[in-house]
């Protein structure tokens, strides 16, 4: 058996380097299986996946972890280039390319003579500038570009933030918590009602309407949901420990005592703002 092939060398820059080692996990002589079985779809969930590690990284403020989980977002675009270049598409420099072109022609008051009068001019300005690149694409509906792919809740905002570009909008957030009030009452009639698939049809309504005021708040309903979720397991772990101290799991208490322990821990978690 022939010696396996070194790394590439050290010398080079670390993205030349990176395209590198992936061009070499493709290789179909002397590659990784694994890596020559992926295509597009295979690899887009981790795609996503890495892409919530980094924001995780920014929720924990940890810069070492977010190095690193960057690299990783970093190499799932080297192998989406990768894939597509052994298929005669684009390569990662066509990607870069793509990307500083469309930066500098969105910013035309950075790199060209362009000016706006304020920061909502320029905002405006963009979403025209995104509406033509739409246009150029075929695609002319307000809401054709969103992809359907994004986190429900993320592109819940992204609908009605552009819908709401053309007048599609409630004037107010108290005008869409009101809408809130009046899903969530038809919730309960089919909940009433026992019928499920209603029920399921208004939930999604009342999300809907969260995410819509989430974006009349300014507020990114996927970070606020992330600080809910690590409240209640910060929480729930404080129940487990309390529970602990009294010779118990969980499984061994009830309701009642369970939220007692719940209400320590909010109260103790005031004490300290």
């Amino acid at each position: 058996m022939s010696p396996s092939p070194p790394p590439p060398s050290e010398d080079k820059s670390p993205i030349a380097r990176l395209v590198e080692i992936m061009a070499k996990l493709r290789d179909p002589n002397g590659g990784c299986p694994w890596d020559l079985e992926q295509t597009f779809a295979t690899i887009a969930p981790y795609t996503v996946e890495e892409a919530y590690e980094v924001a995780d990284a920014i929720e924990r403020g940890d810069l070492s972890d977010l190095k690193e989980e960057l690299g990783d977002l970093l190499l799932q675009v080297v192998f989406h280039s990768r894939i597509a270049q052994e298929q005669g598409a684009f390569d990662i420099n066509d990607v870069a390319a793509a990307i500083s072109d469309k930066m500098i022609r969105r910013h035309p008051h950075v790199f060209g003579d362009h000016a706006y009068e304020s920061l909502s001019a320029q905002v405006e300005g963009w979403e025209a500038l995104k509406a033509q690149e739409r246009q150029a694409k075929a695609k002319t509906g307000v809401l054709d570009d969103v992809p359907a792919g994004l986190p429900a809740l993320t592109r819940a905002v992204k609908l009605t933030k552009r819908a709401a570009r053309v007048g599609f909008d409630w004037p107010t957030a108290a005008e869409v918590l009101a809408k809130l009030r009046e899903e969530t009452d038809e919730i309960a009639v089919e909940i009433d009602a026992g019928d499920v698939a209603k029920a399921r049809e208004e939930l999604g309504d009342i999300l809907f309407v969260c995410a819509n005021l989430a974006r009349k708040l300014d507020v990114d309903p996927e970070d606020a949901l992330r600080a809910t979720n690590a409240k209640f397991t910060r929480r729930f772990a404080f129940i487990e420990r309390e529970l602990a101290q009294r010779g118990k799991t969980p499984g061994q208490s009830d309701l009642d005592e369970m939220d007692a322990i719940w209400n320590e821990a909010k109260a103790a978690e005031k004490a300290k703002d």
